[in-house]
């Protein structure tokens, strides 16, 4: 369980690095728009997961009661 948690975290944390790199450049071109596009894709899969990952966590201390 604490692997998955890791990797959504790595997901997420890389989603952001390239969201913030993506901001750094003055003109915008289909390729940026496409990447910008791939970041928020990205990131929102990471929130998604964090999000299963909490529910599976909350399912498994219900099955322990």
């Amino acid at each position: 369980m604490m692997k998955f948690n890791k990797n959504a975290a790595t997901t997420l944390a890389i989603g952001i690095l390239v969201a913030m790199l993506s901001g750094c450049q003055k003109q915008e071109g289909p390729a940026e728009r496409a990447g910008k596009e791939v970041d928020k894709a990205v990131e929102k899969t990471g929130q998604q997961i964090e999000k299963a990952g909490e529910k599976i966590e909350d399912a498994a201390k219900d099955a322990k009661k």
